[in-house]
């Protein structure tokens, strides 16, 4: 092919009167299109993250092909094709480790691929973020649309969903829960594809797709396999084209307003600290990353609103009877800038809805389900770069408390020693976790819920303080502090923590300090002795190049536009 003359980037390829058009229509029409399809409209690219190896996503086909119906019916020729994907569960040393590398395959294959607009079709915790990364950078109008939650299950008769698995292996642990149990909890965790049915990481990240604008109003809590999920598809296809149409690029909808109301939608859910990461790398994409102190002040005056586990009591169906994103976003108005655009293209202003009178879940600033700040930013000297804690799944009588730190190196050392009978621990220790972030893990694992020792927790021990340079699930509670900033790997405080040091967190203050005089910390550093990893291909592009949680963990080399 010739490229002479021709923006690849975009649909013209597919117009072009000369060899290079002439042979891409030849192969589409070989694959059975007709004249009239190709060449005519807008081209629209369906990044579409379907596997086998994530059930979350398993969906994603049907979905496809509803779009497809949409783009047809608004006059755009929609091609779909495949990025990597990657499976909370399924893969090792972990998701994270791979989002960056699925942001680059995104960008890649849109810039590449003559099309002129794209809908990203994700589910599973990492894809959306990676999706809407790789879409900021490529700069071609898109819309993402979520895999959307899967049913609930049932255990031992009542309703269950995934976040009840935290204390029941921890049941499992200390004898609590036999072989027969174990068994019947396999078969009763999962009935349905879809995406973890509280507001984990997925849902809140589709949530948040929806209020950056990068979704159609009211599609992030549809159920995974509901008729309504397969008619906003296929609404998702004609309202790609209306966007690539009047050219509005993702940088015009993802702005600082629209960002600092997504990070308040995040707030009033309750939603996985996960999403602060990819917040901040979402952001970086733009250059406009928002600060630890904008953050904080976002949070400590947002209320938690919407009821919904793991931080609350209700489930996500109750939250879409309520009325959804766009309900929220109506609770949400006197805080959030509602000047900013909505994925139908309009402000949210004029797509916000008001809740039922007697809502099941959703409750107003006026009422909340619980104070502002449901996400706690903190700083100190343990984390001069910041941490995270989910206050609203904290235990408030640990809020505030300072306890000698039982510190793990790594998670297999973690596994060999949580339940030793020996380990000198009590309920008010700090479990310290180091050697779990960006560069440690790598890819921060979602291991910061560290498991409660099985002899405080025959004792009825269920929550203690928990520190890491790690995450954890998003469907997790307890007092637990993720992402200390800089991370132990990189020489960050954590490294230097000992058995027996003091560690004082206090919420209400926004810290997380380490109670040891400066120049005996001074002494530990000079002797610390960062480990070497030698490694090839991605592994070592990913080594290089990563940054801290601070900054989202992104590749250095992605922030700012392209």
């Amino acid at each position: 092919m010739s490229q002479e003359g021709i923006k690849r980037a975009r649909g013209e390829l597919l117009k072009d009167p000369g060899p290079d058009g002439l042979i891409t229509r030849g192969f589409l029409r070989g694959s059975g299109m007709s004249a009239g399809a190709v060449g005519t409209g807008p081209v629209i690219g369906i990044a579409n993250t379907w596997s086998e190896l994530n059930p979350c996503n398993g969906g994603l086909r049907q979905l496809a092909e509803q779009v497809k119906k949409g783009v047809i019916a608004a006059g755009g020729l929609p091609l779909e094709f495949p990025t990597i994907s990657i499976a909370e569960a399924f893969t090792r040393p972990s998701s994270m480790y791979l989002r960056n590398l699925l942001a680059m395959d995104t960008e890649e294959m849109i810039l590449a691929a003559p099309i002129d607009g794209v809908v990203l079709l994700g589910g599973c915790d990492k894809t959306i973020p990676a999706q809407l990364m790789g879409a900021l950078s490529a700069g071609k109008p898109a819309l993402a649309l979520a895999a959307g939650p899967r049913p609930l299950s049932r255990w031992q008769g009542e309703p269950m969903t995934v976040e009840h698995l935290w204390p029941l292996i921890d049941a499992r642990r200390s004898g609590e829960l036999d072989d027969d149990g174990w068994a019947e909890l396999e078969g009763c965790l999962s009935c349905g594809v879809g995406t973890c049915n509280v507001m984990g990481t997925a849902v809140t990240m589709a949530v948040i797709a929806e209020v950056l604008g990068m979704s159609l109003p009211g599609s992030a809590l549809l159920p995974a396999s509901s008729a309504q999920r397969s008619a906003v598809a296929e609404e998702t296809g004609r309202a790609i084209v209306a966007r690539t149409r009047a050219g509005l690029a993702p940088d015009a909808v993802v702005t600082r307003a629209s960002l600092a109301n997504a990070f308040r939608a995040l707030c009033a859910v309750g939603g996985s600290t996960n999403a602060v990461l990819h917040l901040q790398a979402i952001s970086g994409r733009l250059r406009t990353p928002l600060s630890m102190d904008e953050l904080r002040h976002l949070s400590d005056t947002t209320p938690f609103l919407a009821d919904v586990r793991p931080s609350g009591r209700h489930f996500l169906h109750d939250l879409e009877i309520d009325g959804a994103v766009p309900a929220l976003m109506h609770r949400l108005a006197d805080l959030a800038d509602l000047e900013a655009l909505a994925g139908d293209d309009r402000p949210w202003k004029e797509s916000v809805q008001a809740p039922p009178a007697a809502p099941r879940c959703l409750r107003s600033v006026e009422d909340p389900a619980g104070p502002a700040g449901p996400l706690a930013l903190l700083s100190g000297s343990l984390a001069p770069s910041g941490a995270v804690l989910k206050r609203s799944a904290a235990d408030p009588r640990l809020c505030r408390h300072t306890g000698r730190a039982v510190v793990f190196d790594g998670v297999d050392d973690l596994h060999a020693r949580i339940d030793d009978p020996e380990l000198a621990v009590d309920a008010d220790s700090v479990l310290v976790l180091r050697g779990a972030g960006p560069v440690g893990g790598p890819g921060m694992p979602e291991v910061g819920h560290l498991p409660i020792p099985a002899k405080l927790r025959r004792r009825g021990v269920t929550d203690m303080v928990r520190v890491s340079d790690a995450r954890m699930s998003g469907t997790a509670s307890g007092t637990v502090v993720l992402h200390v900033a800089p991370e132990a790997a990189a020489g960050g405080p954590l490294a230097l923590v000992r058995d027996g040091d003091l560690i004082e967190l206090d919420t209400e203050q926004n810290r997380i300090d380490l109670l040891v005089p400066p120049d005996e910390l001074a002494r530990r550093a000079a002797g610390w002795v960062p480990v070497t990893v030698e490694a090839r291909g991605y592994e070592r592009l990913y080594r290089h190049h990563v940054q801290q949680a601070d900054l989202g963990c992104d590749f250095d080399f992605l922030r700012g536009p392209r």
